[in-house]
């Protein structure tokens, strides 16, 4: 068994002792019992195979969208820590990272060597050990990396209030009154922009997200079963619509994990990995629609295995900014002739 397998076992044997099901703590236990969080330096930057990274985040998707975010997370603030070399020590013994980019009001700055602002949306921020956040020096964006002792009553995980991917705790951090001299620096000003390392992620968390389709499929196929509706001419077509949603996503992303994930992939690389988390949020929400029909108001009951899936994969299908990508991405490919000519002819 794989870690990534044995990670999944472990969520599914774990207690619901958080709000709305495991709760973070407990999530990111298992993650770390499984290996996976020391397996993770060798998957996030340059796999030697990238169907294996996409393997792992769609089967953590699947056991919870709550700790695939927390391992996307994971992924990506590692990803960035060996490309920019970053110490990594504790990776090697385990230690769960994450990278808190958006900003809220106060937006986190520099400003004469003292940190000013906040971030919002700090997923994992009852958990994490090792942080990378952004913040503008200028008219740059610097990395900068803190350890969570560092961020000691800076961190206000209870903010977090909403309806879906509630253990991920994703709530405020304050950085204001920091000094720059405590984080580690990572990259030149703007390092984080470099593509296809930025957009080009973005296929890392539609995978997570594919899991979670793949799950709420195979439990509308046991209760269609269950009820003796399988074979019935409508529910097996909205069944079928969902598999057919599954398996579009699989291979758009496994199309993006190849491109974006060799060492010689190249800036417009970072298309592919747009396109198709942009189609699988599309396949997604005709999976929910589809699953919804199928299974009806039974399944909207807070006991039904379906319902928190549904709750946490909308709200998750929201990040972010899903309208802003899709205009970029169609301006550069209609301004590029590169591009105009692989996704258009």
């Amino acid at each position: 068994m794989n870690p990534a397998a044995r990670a999944a076992r472990l969520i599914a044997d774990a207690p619901p002792d958080g709000e709305d099901g495991p709760s973070g703590p407990t999530l990111a236990a298992a993650l770390r019992n499984s290996g996976l969080l020391v397996a993770s330096a060798r998957l996030a930057h340059h796999p030697e195979n990238p169907l294996e990274l996409l393997d792992a985040l769609q089967t953590i998707g699947r056991a919870s969208l709550s700790a695939g975010r927390l391992f996307e997370g994971h992924v990506n603030a590692v990803k960035l820590v060996i490309l920019h070399g970053g110490p990594v020590g504790d990776l090697r013994r385990g230690a769960l990272y994450g990278i808190w980019g958006a900003d809220g009001r106060d937006p986190a700055r520099i400003e004469g060597g003292i940190l000013r602002g906040q971030k919002q949306f700090a997923s994992g921020a009852d958990v994490l050990d090792r942080i990378i956040v952004t913040a503008k020096q200028g008219d740059s964006l610097r990395l900068l990396l803190f350890s969570r002792a560092q961020l000691r009553g800076r961190l206000f995980a209870q903010e977090w209030q909403v309806s879906g991917m509630k253990a991920t705790a994703s709530g405020r951090c304050d950085l204001d009154g920091m000094a720059l001299s405590d984080a580690t620096l990572l990259g030149p000003p703007d390092a984080y922009l470099v593509e296809p390392h930025f957009h080009g992620g973005v296929w890392r968390y539609a995978a997570v997200q594919l899991g979670a389709m793949r799950a709420l499929t195979a439990i509308t196929a046991d209760q269609l079963h269950e009820r003796g509706q399988a074979d019935t001419p409508l529910q097996a077509m909205r069944l079928h619509r969902m598999i057919l949603a599954c398996e579009t996503a699989r291979l758009w992303l496994a199309q993006a994990a190849r491109a974006v994930e060799r060492p010689d992939a190249v800036a417009s690389d970072a298309e592919t990995a747009i396109l198709a988390r942009l189609r699988t949020a599309t396949e997604a929400v005709s999976l929910l629609n589809a699953m919804d029909q199928a299974l009806g108001a039974a399944s909207f009951a807070t006991a039904h295995p379906a319902d928190r899936i549904r709750r946490d994969l909308s709200f998750y299908l929201r990040q972010a900014n899903p309208d802003g990508l899709m205009l970029a991405s169609t301006d550069r490919i209609l301004a590029d002739p590169n591009l105009r000519q692989r996704w258009i002819g």
